[in-house]
């Protein structure tokens, strides 16, 4: 991926990974165009940040994306990076579960069918472009689930699975598909912002942007943080590692 020159549309980009993202491209000269659901956060981001543009977008409602793929490619014809880093994730205990499974549907809507909704809106502007990137933003969790999240790391695997199948198809086309595979960080996904355990925000997004720089051919974006949970079927030690981070994980780390 080039880092500069873009045009780089970015989901869930007022907070968060998505907003540490969308600094560091904006640093570099890019144009960068942030979406979400909260007005208040992508007009603090872009007021923190001049040149950048923002939409409010509901990524749950399918005639919402096509609406606002069709403004962004009515404003940005140039539109040649999509970040796809939109999520929501909330505790599930299973052995309760009501009749209501808003909650459930809500993170697949979110997680699974707003990317996938937005990246077939777009790609057709995207295959248009000299060259263009489609990164999808999925989670260690994809490969290593915290048995509490169940349906967030269910997304986080479809996301990747999805992404492999997209790149494959794209194999021969201008545009590069990424996975960007994020380990747990110190954001306000789960109030994850105020937990030891978590990397500090700054520290992922500068190792993020230096890999992307280094290692330009590189289809999986793992900081070392990750890399545990990323690789842990392929070393052998799946259900050990399942089996520690998930006691871990469920004590109080205050």
């Amino acid at each position: 991926m080039d880092m500069r020159g873009n045009t780089i549309l970015i989901t869930g980009g007022g907070s968060g990974i998505g907003r540490g993202l969308a600094e560091a491209f904006h640093a570099r000269g890019n144009q960068v165009v942030i979406a979400g659901r909260r007005r208040e956060v992508l007009e603090d981001t872009v007021r923190a940040n001049p040149g950048m543009a923002s939409y409010v977008v509901d990524l749950q409602d399918p005639s919402a994306i096509r609406g606002f793929a069709a403004k962004v490619t009515a404003d940005f014809p140039r539109l040649n990076v999509l970040v796809n880093n939109s999520g929501i994730m909330r505790a599930e205990d299973l052995r309760v579960q009501a009749d209501d499974l808003s909650d459930m549907e809500a993170i697949v809507a979110t997680n699974l069918l707003g990317p996938l909704r937005l990246t077939a809106a777009l790609l057709p502007l995207l295959q248009r472009q000299a060259r263009s990137v489609v990164m999808n933003v999925s989670s260690g969790l994809a490969f290593l689930p915290l048995a509490t999240t169940p349906t967030y790391c269910a997304t986080k695997a479809a996301i990747h699975s999805y992404t492999e199948s997209l790149r494959f198809q794209l194999r021969e086309t201008s545009t590069e598909v990424l996975e960007l595979i994020p380990p747990y960080v110190a954001t306000d996904l789960m109030n994850g912002a105020s937990d030891p355990r978590a990397m500090p925000l700054p520290a992922y997004i500068a190792e993020v942007m230096h890999l992307l720089e280094t290692q330009p051919e590189a289809q999986e974006i793992c900081v070392e943080n990750v890399k545990r949970l990323r690789f842990a079927a392929e070393t052998g030690k799946y259900g050990e590692v399942f089996q520690g981070f998930n006691e871990a994980m469920v004590k109080d780390p205050h």
